[in-house]
């Protein structure tokens, strides 16, 4: 495979690199890029460009020089200063040509790609396909990512979401009311699972594993006969019940072909209301586990990767991403990544978790 013109080979150390975030907002995409950043403009001397929102500032060139000066201040900063929307230069005819005459009109040796699996997988096909000079630094709160043991963010929403549950377990018990609380987790649970057993929940319910509600009501009738008059129940956006046993209503599609969660904590609400007669309230965390900012794990995460990519552009690793391996940050294979998702550990599950599944 031959790589496009523009990774031709870097001339000396000082190259010109791009740098954008595509997907979902995250705590750490700040840190991410000022560890690039510092690394590139210090040790290598280099020059650095951020792409506004995305592949949509890509294509219409909309550009920041990046440098120290201009990000600092940044690493606790939630969201990112580059802007991030959803999308791809595929959803258009002329989008990858478009692209292409950016990166090559600018004179970009490299472009640092950051997002979730969505926008990997773009980066992949660019390289594979087009041999574009693209690093990938994996990024979401999902923690579902495949080829990392653990993605920045994640530690941060799960921090979230489980000092929230310990605020409503007050409430809860002043009450006697059964909370279900809604964590974000489309196709994976590892938020619920966390933030439920550190928050000490009663049960939790997550996509890999279909939940009966008869179990779960008889389980808080359990307890409430136990004089355990308050639950907290932790549902996962993405959490679907067995087949058979709720009626679930047929879900939107967004225009980027994604199924619109969220609602199903209300309906487990309803049920349990109805089928036990306790008092039951529903708590949406929502958009609040995306937002602010990031832990201390997260900042040093996010700035490991950022360090990591500006490397693998200097050691031209195009095509690859860089991910954590038990204590050290490595490089693997976009490809990887690519059509997967990272379920939660079923170890987990079935050893310190088991009773807290239904």
């Amino acid at each position: 495979m031959a790589l496009h013109p523009t990774a031709r080979r870097l001339r000396s150390l000082v190259v010109r690199v791009g740098i954008l975030t595509g997907g979902g907002d995250c705590p750490g995409l700040n840190a991410v890029i000022r560890a690039a950043v510092r690394k590139g403009e210090r040790a290598y001397g280099d020059e650095l460009i951020g792409f506004l929102d995305a592949w949509d500032g890509v294509k219409e060139r909309r550009t920041t020089p990046l440098s120290v000066e201009s990000m600092r201040g940044t690493l606790p900063r939630g969201g990112t200063v580059l802007g991030t929307r959803r999308g791809s230069p595929f959803d258009t005819p002329d989008g990858i040509e478009q692209v292409k005459s950016t990166l090559g009109d600018l004179a970009l040796d490299g472009l640092i790609v950051i997002g979730g699996n969505g926008t990997l997988s773009v980066a992949s096909l660019l390289f594979s396909e087009h041999g574009l000079p693209v690093i990938g630094v994996p990024k979401t709160i999902d923690n579902d990512i495949v080829g990392t043991d653990v993605t920045f963010g994640f530690n941060t929403a799960v921090q979230i979401a489980t000092d929230a549950i310990d605020r409503l377990h007050t409430t809860a018990e002043s009450h006697d009311r059964v909370l279900v609380v809604e964590v974000m987790g489309r196709h994976t649970g590892w938020i619920a699972t966390h933030a439920g057993i550190a928050g000490g929940a009663t049960a939790v319910l997550i996509p890999e594993i279909p939940f009966d509600l008869d179990e779960l009501c008889q389980r808080l009738t359990s307890r409430h006969h136990r004089g355990r008059y308050a639950s907290i129940v932790v549902v996962a956006e993405g959490a679907v019940p067995k087949e058979g046993t709720l009626d679930v209503p047929e879900l939107e599609i967004d225009q980027f072909g994604h199924v619109r969660l969220g609602g199903i904590a209300a309906r487990v609400a309803h049920i349990i209301g109805e089928q036990t007669g306790f008092e039951t309230r529903v708590v949406q965390l929502g958009h609040i586990q995306r937002g602010g900012t990031p832990t201390a794990f997260d900042r040093v995460l996010a700035t490991r990767f950022g360090v990591g990519a500006i490397d693998a552009v200097h050691e031209q690793l195009w095509g690859k991403m860089t991910v954590l391996r038990g204590e050290h940050v490595v490089y693997e294979d976009l490809t990887v990544a690519v059509g997967k998702t990272r379920t939660v550990d079923m170890q987990l599950v079935n050893g310190v978790a088991e009773h807290f599944f239904a």
